[in-house]
């Protein structure tokens, strides 16, 4: 089995300092790598991300995230990002990265993405300047994710997973309002990553919504928000390709 931990929305603080690393060292033993969904700070704060950077430094498996809304709120994501690539974590906006786990390839490709709705019922490039800016942002971000996936694809990565901050589809916000649907997702997401091929896509964003979704284009998707999956972090089991099969009639599931 290939093991994907994943987790996001963990919004760390420091009175939480210390709070998710008992847990985060016994990945090692549980997964191949950890994924982080974004919103892993408050306010998007320096001394924030210090916290997540003690968090997850020296884990022992790679550590891949995007950053969320909350990382981008004090107007500093490039220093978020550049503490938390000090402790060892790649994070990735419009690019995808191999990390090797449980003998495999393991390529990511991740955005934050970004709003605009579902089809039928989605924002249209039209009208005013910031709404067609509005649309633009959630495009760019989308043909990031899907340019990335389908790199990894050329690169021969084992498996390949979209991390997204954003959800790419509207079943996995079932439980939050309908009214603000537009703003937690987007299903240009969606068709990036059905263009492109993935095994598995995880968001986080939603914290009242569904863990349990899928792409049009039969991909499971998996908000992974902390107050979500109830716990540090949720493990997924993905399918080994049978060239990297010890025996016959190995199987694993996605959870």
């Amino acid at each position: 089995m290939i093991r994907i931990a994943a987790v996001g929305d963990i919004h760390m603080a420091p009175e939480t300092r210390g709070l998710l690393r008992p847990a985060f060292d016994t990945l090692p033993e549980c997964a191949d790598v950890l994924l982080l969904a974004g919103d892993l700070t408050r306010h998007g704060t320096p001394e924030e991300a210090r916290v997540v950077a003690d968090e997850i430094r020296g884990l022992g498996v790679p550590v891949v995230a995007v950053l969320g809304n909350h990382d981008h709120h004090d107007d500093r994501p490039d220093e978020v990002a550049a503490l938390l690539r000090d402790a060892g974590a790649q994070v990735l906006e419009g690019e995808g990265t191999v990390v090797d786990g449980g003998g495999a390839r393991i390529g990511v490709a991740g955005t934050k993405g970004f709003g605009g709705g579902f089809v039928g019922r989605s924002a249209g490039e039209f009208g005013e300047p910031v709404m067609k800016e509005f649309v633009r942002h959630s495009r760019r971000c989308a043909d990031g994710l899907r340019t990335s996936l389908e790199r990894l694809e050329e690169e021969g990565c084992d498996v390949r997973i979209a991390l997204t901050h954003y959800s790419p589809v509207p079943e996995t916000l079932a439980g939050e309002p309908l009214e603000i649907y537009p703003f937690l997702g987007s299903y240009l997401l969606a068709e990036a990553i059905d263009t492109a091929g993935a095994d598995l896509a995880v968001h986080g964003h939603a914290h009242a919504g569904t863990e349990h979704g899928m792409t049009t284009g039969g991909v499971r998707v998996r908000n992974v928000a902390q107050p979500v999956i109830g716990r540090a972090f949720h493990v997924y089991h993905l399918p080994v390709p049978e060239r990297l099969r010890s025996g016959a009639g190995a199987q694993a599931t996605t959870g």
